[in-house]
């Protein structure tokens, strides 16, 4: 076995079509051939195997660089890339690539607004998705309901779910009057509506939710909804760091693609921020 040669769903998820899991699945389809025959699980390529998906080169030539978005998700959007009921998803307003795909690193649900990173580098979205790399998620999440300390504490201390044991790492006061209280919640884990569940188990009804910060990124306050960026080198190399991978080069927008990042943020938007003043009131 030469040193060159890696297993082939690692190479295509590098080359932005999915995750290593997702590969997987595609050839275990067939929809991948190397070198003129269907792959099989387990074959490994050096750099001059010919590879195609569904009939089509891969090419791998910018499997050295990387690039990521921050996408600014709206309520009412999915994280699919096509949608069988029409509505829109994560994917439309992204910058179309002329190779490879965007990798959608975790989901929102689709009442859900907030931070959304995207990357062309799959092996970096396993690895930022993986339970072992244990990257905080931060909500703000708006409460209706009775909360005590006996909340707080079974919410800290853990709750079981349908799918297993869940709790907030953190928990502060976000302020707020009323019947609604605001308040910013910190998770280890991606699950299905985890945040939504475990304020459920607690009789408490989530009126708003906004993912605020995934790891050490946050967005910026200029980036409103509906909005993208792309990613400077250092938070690009922090994010492979907190994956545990080595960092990629990072290539960065086309000039097109600059133009028409500045230009939507030159824009003001009307969308409501939602954010009420943070009180650092820790429960």
């Amino acid at each position: 076995m030469a040193e060159a040669d890696e297993k082939l769903q690692k190479v295509l998820a590098r080359s932005g079509y999915g995750s290593r899991r997702e590969m997987e699945r595609w050839i275990e389809k067939g929809r991948v051939a190397v070198n003129g025959r269907i792959a099989k699980l387990g074959d490994r390529v050096d750099r001059k195997a010919r590879i195609e998906v569904d009939g089509k080169p891969v090419d791998s030539s910018g499997q050295e660089k990387t690039r990521v978005l921050l996408y600014h998700k709206p309520p009412g959007e999915v994280c699919s890339r096509k949608d069988p009921q029409g509505r829109r998803t994560v994917f439309d307003r992204l910058p179309k690539l002329q190779s490879g795909r965007w990798i959608s690193i975790g989901r929102l649900d689709y009442n859900t607004s907030g931070l959304l990173l995207f990357t062309t580098d799959g092996e970096l979205a396993n690895a930022l998705m993986h339970p072992s790399s244990n990257i905080e998620r931060e909500y703000m999440v708006r409460v209706k309901g009775e909360v005590t300390e006996d909340t707080f504490k079974a919410l800290r201390a853990g709750v079981m779910l349908e799918d297993g044991l869940a709790r907030f790492t953190d928990i502060e006061d976000g302020g707020g009057e009323g019947a609604n209280h605001w308040y910013y919640v910190v998770i280890m884990e991606g699950r299905t509506r985890e945040v939504r569940r475990l304020w459920e188990s607690q009789d408490c009804v989530v009126s708003r939710l906004k993912r605020t910060r995934y790891g050490n990124v946050f967005i910026p306050s200029q980036v409103k909804q509906g909005m993208w960026i792309e990613l400077q080198n250092k938070e690009v190399k922090d994010l492979y760091r907190q994956g545990g991978l080595d960092a990629r080069p990072v290539e960065r927008a086309t000039p097109a693609e600059h133009k028409r990042m500045q230009r939507q943020l030159s824009k003001r938007s009307g969308a409501p921020r939602g954010r009420p003043a943070r009180k650092r009131g820790k429960h």
